[in-house]
């Protein structure tokens, strides 16, 4: 006898579920705009239809390759890259500027070839 556990889903935060779907919505936007068919997707993406399905949905239980192979078909895989750029990470580069020495000194002769820095 063979049992099957259910499939658990993720209980993920509510804002996380509207990012999801809607990044499911827009891929499958521009598949459409490019006139590309769910099956010839898939295949130059080399997963199943039906996954292809749940990448449009948003389903959080879809490995995120998959959804990178998807924006590689769509010629979009390079902004996958910047979704956490430190560039854009206001509140990290805040934590970080707090870190950041109040002076950098050059150390006495014999004790070493850097500055050395002095935290707050």
């Amino acid at each position: 006898m063979v049992l099957f556990m259910p499939r658990r889903r993720p209980n993920l935060p509510i804002r996380v579920q509207r990012a999801l779907t809607k990044l499911g919505g827009d891929i499958r936007d521009a598949r459409k705009r490019r006139r590309i068919p769910v099956r010839v997707m898939a295949e130059r993406a080399l997963i199943s239809p039906t996954t292809l399905t749940k990448i449009e949905r948003g389903d959080p239980g879809t490995a995120i390759g998959f959804y990178a192979s998807v924006l590689f078909v769509l010629d979009l895989a390079e902004r996958l890259g910047e979704i956490v750029d430190a560039s854009t990470d206001e509140f990290g580069l805040s934590l970080a500027e707090r870190e950041l020495p109040e002076r950098v000194r050059w150390p006495k002769r014999g004790r070493g070839a850097g500055p050395v820095t002095e935290k707050p």
